[in-house]
């Protein structure tokens, strides 16, 4: 049984609602972010595509909108990058009640890599995403799981979320053992 220091748990467990934007900027081509943003939600459909004009162009910057039924290719990216700590510190830094937002490299993403954005802007541009659900922090929780937290607990709020500038609070070793606040 994992541990969930004392957070409840939903019993039933739904996907949140998936929002998913990034901006096109007059000298970027549109179908590359589009193929940047697919590469991370592949079902993703923007509301709308600006045609590609030679730069330079008038166009003014635009956001592209929509929405995704899955984290399954970001989640197994962060998986195979064992980053799942991280994009669960990452995916809950603005967590309040059962809404979140957190944004991603374009670039990173592109190269089929996740690469959480977490202060500054991202060269290559950033894909915002947004989560909306009932029971969100445990569907999270669930879904970066991994055999580490058997020695090493983790949940939303725990302490040992990474800063909001991305620095890490604590390291743990193999054993689980404190290395950076140790008593």
């Amino acid at each position: 049984m994992q541990r969930t220091h004392g957070h409840e748990r939903p019993r039933a467990v739904v996907t949140p609602l998936i929002s998913v934007s990034t901006v096109v900027q007059p000298h970027e081509d549109p179908s590359r972010v589009v193929e940047a943003v697919k590469a991370m939600f592949s079902d993703w459909i923007p509301d709308v595509i600006p045609s590609n004009t030679d730069f330079p162009n008038d166009r003014s910057a635009v956001m592209m909108t929509g929405s995704s039924e899955s984290l399954d290719t970001l989640l197994e990216a962060t998986k195979n990058q064992r980053i799942l700590d991280t994009a669960l510190d990452a995916m809950t830094m603005e967590l309040d009640g059962g809404s979140t937002g957190f944004s991603l490299s374009r670039q990173a993403a592109l190269a089929g890599k996740a690469s959480f954005v977490i202060s500054e802007r991202a060269m290559g541009g950033e894909i915002r995403v947004g989560l909306t659900g009932d029971g969100l922090a445990g569907w999270l929780e669930q879904r970066t799981s991994h055999a580490g937290r058997d020695s090493v607990p983790r949940s939303v709020g725990d302490g040992l979320a990474m800063t909001d500038e991305g620095e890490p609070v604590e390291w743990f070793n193999r054993e689980g053992n404190r290395t950076i606040g140790e008593d």
